[in-house]
């Protein structure tokens, strides 16, 4: 399938952001930061001079953007997209998905949003978005792990440009730290991603675990088979 518009899904604090970061040192690519669930929490996303409010029309001014020139979409999963006007979301452009283990990912959530309900770690939301692509295109699509990036940067990004048609560029997998303009609505979740120059571990320990807290425990044996369902699609990709 050739298209200029592709999509990245991930959960909120799966280095979805870090793999945005890379995408803007390309420099080859119109780079959009969570625009879906700009609208969903602010009511309204901007796209070139236009101020969007509904999904359907965010999606058709990215399609016509992506006529001339390439275009990245970074979103996350936390809201459902596809029953709030976004239906024919699966059927544009090419999509690719970024899996973390929960395990890392729901206490990082935890330590942001302690009220965040479970259902906001996203995993169901990106289940049911992939699968919906499937429908759609007839075709499995791309899962990407986030710790493949950590253990293999090169391979992991020269696999995911060769699987969507973009040539792969050594040079963007390390970059200046700092913040952003494209994640400003949202630059308090990405501390980490603005203080990286690459793909690296972060440090951060939390009080709160799925081991140490009932609450995240529970939450975790809930998203756990979601991941694992993507896991093995990322699995499958990689054995072929």
């Amino acid at each position: 399938m050739e298209t200029n518009l592709l999509f990245l899904w991930g959960t909120p604090r799966s280095m979805s952001t870090a793999f945005l970061r890379m995408m803007l040192e390309r420099g080859d690519h119109e780079v959009f930061h969570e625009p879906f669930s700009s609208i969903v929490v602010q009511g309204r996303t901007v796209v070139g001079d236009h101020t969007v409010t509904s999904h359907d029309k965010l999606l058709r001014l990215l399609e016509e953007r992506a006529r001339d020139h390439r275009v990245f979409v970074k979103e996350t999963t936390e809201y459902d997209y596809l029953s709030t006007g976004g239906d024919r979301i699966p059927y544009a452009g090419r999509h690719t998905f970024i899996i973390r283990n929960p395990r890392s990912v729901i206490p990082s959530h935890y330590a942001m949003n302690p009220a965040m309900a479970c259902e906001e770690i996203g995993y169901g939301n990106q289940v049911e978005m992939a699968r919906r692509v499937l429908a759609a295109t007839g075709e499995r699509p791309f899962v990407l792990e986030a710790e493949d990036l950590l253990d293999d940067a090169e391979e992991t990004v020269a696999r995911y440009c060769r699987h969507v048609g973009i040539p792969f560029l050594p040079s963007a997998l390390s970059w200046q730290p700092g913040d952003q303009k494209v994640w400003s609505r949202t630059s308090q979740w990405h501390r980490d991603a603005a203080r990286s120059s690459s793909f690296t571990r972060s440090e951060a320990t939390y009080e709160a675990t799925v081991d140490s807290d009932r609450f995240l425990y529970d939450c975790y044996w809930h998203h756990r088979p979601y991941y694992h369902v993507l896991r093995k699609w990322a699995r499958t990709t990689v054995a072929a």
